[in-house]
């Protein structure tokens, strides 16, 4: 069993700048190698509680004023509707078709590039 973790993201542009927090999601990226990552975003605000469902979630761009670099980002990372359903009963929640935000895909997308948990 993995450990639950609390992650901040930063500022958005974290995912481009090698700081020591960039450095540090990558090294524990490599550290921990998980079957599947199940994420709470405080950027996902519902007034019941939703559970994404997505085979292929999009890379949400849920910010404004930041380079076109960090726009171009897309982070491909597959979704497990099955393990987001079952999730959803265990917690009588909503399945719904919804993408990765920010304060999702930053962070994984310095501890799993590929987008694959490995």
């Amino acid at each position: 069993m993995l450990p639950s973790l609390f992650i901040s993201h930063a500022s958005p542009m974290l995912a481009l700048t090698p700081t020591p927090a960039h450095h540090f999601l990558r090294e524990l990226g490599q550290t921990l190698r998980p079957k599947a990552v199940v994420v709470v975003s405080a950027h996902w605000e519902t007034p019941h509680l939703q559970v994404s469902s997505s085979v292929k979630p999009v890379t949400i761009h849920d910010f404004g004023g930041f380079p076109d670099a960090l726009f171009a980002v897309q982070y491909p990372a597959p979704g497990n509707p099955g393990l987001a359903q079952r999730l959803a009963k265990q917690l009588g929640a909503t399945p719904v078709e919804r993408g990765l935000d920010h304060g999702a895909w930053v962070p994984l997308s310095l501890m799993y590039p590929d987008a694959d948990g490995r």
